[in-house]
C-alpha cells in the first residue's frame, strides 16, 4: 500500500465496506441531549441512531466533529511508518471537521517533519462522500501515484450531485438549514421538499404534496442531470442513500431501475445515510448520489 485513505465518518460507508476497503474512519459525535455525546457507529449505531428519532418525535439530536486529537490519532499511525494520507472531508459548508484535520496535521508535521498528508474538502457529503472515498481507494488500489491521484480525485468533485427529498421540513429548519419562515410554511402546508446539493450547498428544488409524489420527481431530477450532461453513466457512480427505512429503499430502487434502464443503468447501490447529516433530514431521507468517476 503506497497511502493510506481517511475519512471523517460523514462518508456513510458501512463498517464492513471501510475495512475492506482499508479505509481509516474518524467518528463525528452525536448527542440527543446537548451533554452526553458518543461517537457515531464506534459508540452508537446508525440503526439505533434512527431508531430513536423514530420513538421520540420532537427530539432533534446534535452532532459535534472529530477534534483535532481524533485526526492526529489516526495520522500518528501512519506517520510513524512513513505511509502517506489522504484526507477527505466533509464539504467545509458544513462543518468544521476539514479545520480539525488540517490543525492535527500541523501538529504532525512538528513531530514528523517527513509526514506527506493531503486533507481535501470534498464539497460533499454522505453517500455521495462515501463514493468519493470508495474512488480514493480504487485510484490506490490501481497503483495510481499519490499526486497524481489527489489532482484526479480534486477534478471529479464538481460533478457530485445529491437529489434527494425528507420526510419533514422541521429537521432542517431547526438545525438551521433553510430560512424559518420557509421551514414554518412548509410544515403548515404538509409538502414534501425536493434538494440538491451541489458543491458543498443545498437548494430547493421544488415541493410536492405527497412522498410518493416526492420520490418520482427525485428519479426526474437525476434523470434531468444525466441528460443535460449528456452523462454515460459507465463513466459515474451512482448509489441510494436512505434513513430509516430499508424497505422504502427497495421499493425506491425499483422504482428507479425502470427509469434508469435506458440510461444503462443496471443495479444501485443502496447506502444508509449516518447520523452527521441524518440529524438534518430527520429519520426519513432517500435520494440519489451521483459522481464522476476519477
Amino acid at each position: 500500500m503506497k497511502y493510506q485513505i481517511v475519512s471523517d465518518s460523514s462518508m456513510d460507508l458501512s463498517e464492513e465496506l471501510a475495512k475492506e476497503n482499508n479505509i481509516e474512519v474518524v467518528p463525528f459525535y452525536v448527542s440527543f441531549d446537548s451533554e452526553t455525546y458518543q461517537k457515531e457507529i464506534e459508540e452508537i449505531a446508525v440503526r439505533d441512531f434512527y431508531q430513536k428519532m423514530v420513538d421520540e418525535k420532537g427530539v432533534f439530536p446534535k452532532t459535534s466533529c472529530p477534534s483535532a486529537q481524533d485526526f492526529y490519532n489516526v495520522f500518528e499511525k501512519h506517520a510513524k511508518e512513513n505511509v502517506s494520507i489522504i484526507c477527505i472531508c466533509i464539504s467545509t459548508k458544513f462543518s468544521s471537521s476539514m479545520q480539525s484535520a488540517l490543525n492535527a496535521k500541523d501538529m504532525i508535521a512538528e513531530d514528523y517533519p517527513d509526514a506527506e498528508i493531503t486533507v481535501i474538502d470534498s464539497q460533499i457529503n454522505t453517500v455521495l462522500q462515501g463514493m468519493y472515498v470508495l474512488e480514493a481507494c480504487r485510484l490506490r488500489d490501481e497503483g495510481v501515484e499519490y499526486k497524481e491521484a489527489v489532482e484526479r480525485l480534486l477534478a471529479i468533485r464538481e460533478s457530485g450531485r445529491i437529489f434527494f427529498t425528507i420526510g419533514s421540513m422541521d429537521y432542517l429548519k431547526h438545525g438551521g438549514r433553510i430560512g424559518k419562515l420557509a421551514g414554518i410554511a412548509a410544515s403548515l402546508l404538509n409538502v414534501k421538499p425536493l434538494i440538491t446539493l451541489k458543491e458543498g450547498e443545498i437548494f430547493s428544488s421544488r415541493i410536492v404534496r405527497n412522498r410518493k409524489k416526492s420520490l418520482q420527481k427525485v428519479i426526474e431530477l437525476l434523470i434531468a442531470y444525466i441528460e443535460e450532461r449528456k452523462i454515460d453513466m459507465d463513466t459515474y457512480r451512482l448509489c441510494i442513500g436512505y434513513g430509516y427505512s430499508y424497505e422504502e429503499a427497495e421499493e425506491f430502487k425499483s422504482m428507479a431501475l425502470e427509469k434508469l434502464e435506458k440510461y444503462g443503468v443496471k443495479d444501485i447501490k443502496l447506502y444508509q445515510i449516518g447520523a452527521t447529516i441524518g440529524v438534518h433530514t430527520g429519520p426519513y431521507p432517500i435520494g440519489f448520489g451521483i459522481i464522476k468517476k476519477a
